[in-house]
């Protein structure tokens, strides 16, 4: 199989209409992925694959919501620029995006990486942010085992099913709990070219811990949703940051690692419904 056909295979576990399009997010290219109506949520994925990585969910929230999946700038089929690859980068890429398809405000959904850069958006633009969801993320200053980052290194310089399978373990409680086809196409995005842009370039600056003083600048609502066994991202950097920010709140899935979405979907899209849905949140 080739690479799109590892993204169609993942598109079609969805469960609903998905919309495949491209848009000029300022001079970068930008593919997405959109499904459902009404108020939009926007959906940012970690730092692998692209927004296929949002098949367990991408339905599920379609029910309630108008989904826009993302491939962030140097992921899945968007373009790959030589950039800095920061916080600061992303969230201004962010931005064009939601410019040019016209969304002036919308929840954020941030996954790891995403995380990070869903938190700097918001501190950007406010105005454009009603609720944050921030998912195992990353910009909380969490620290990550040896052997996770052996893994990360492994995958990012010389991408194989190998590596991948390694690092599986890492990121999922349950490696089995994962379509075949995600970590195939993320394999294959990294050999594409420019597919290693964003991991060499950017150098782990777009997860760098956020101060405390920053952290309280954040006034939306905040859901943090951890994998209670996350090997990457350890549950107590979350637990510390809600004790921080003015209005935030922690829900830990049990069985779950740093892609809970996928160890632990109907649980995981509950969550996020009923705190997208409800005013009391979860």
């Amino acid at each position: 199989m080739r690479k799109l056909d590892y993204r169609q295979a993942l598109i079609d576990r969805i469960g609903a209409s998905v919309t495949q399009a491209n848009v000029m997010a300022g001079s970068v290219n930008t593919a997405y992925l959109s499904a459902g109506a009404g108020f939009p949520v926007i959906c940012l994925h970690g730092g692998g694959a692209g927004a296929v990585t949002w098949y367990p969910s991408i339905g599920p929230l379609a029910q309630h919501f108008r989904v826009v999946t993302p491939d962030i700038v140097g992921y899945g089929e968007s373009d790959k620029p030589d950039a800095s690859y920061d916080r600061a980068y992303f969230a201004s890429w962010l931005k064009q995006f939601l410019n040019a398809l016209g969304i002036t405000k919308a929840h954020i959904v941030g996954l790891s990486q995403g995380g990070a850069i869903a938190l700097q958006f918001t501190l950007d633009n406010p105005e454009m942010v009603d609720k944050l969801v921030l998912i195992d993320s990353g910009g909380l200053g969490a620290k990550s085992p040896l052997m996770s980052i052996v893994g990360m290194l492994w995958l990012n310089t010389l991408p194989s099913l190998w590596a991948n399978r390694f690092y599986s373990r890492y990121i999922l409680f349950n490696p089995d709990n994962r379509d075949p086809n995600h970590g195939r196409y993320s394999v294959e995005v990294l050999k594409a070219a420019g597919g290693k842009k964003a991991f060499s370039q950017g150098r782990g600056a777009a997860v760098s811990a956020l101060t405390e003083e920053v952290l309280r600048k954040i006034q939306n609502k905040t859901l943090m949703i951890w994998g209670e066994n996350d090997r990457l991202f350890p549950i107590e950097f979350a637990a510390k940051a809600v004790a921080i920010m003015p209005d935030a709140e922690l829900y830990s899935i049990k069985d779950a690692g740093h892609l809970p979405m996928m160890d632990q979907p109907a649980v995981f899209n509950r969550a996020v419904a009923k705190f997208l849905l409800d005013k009391a949140g979860v």
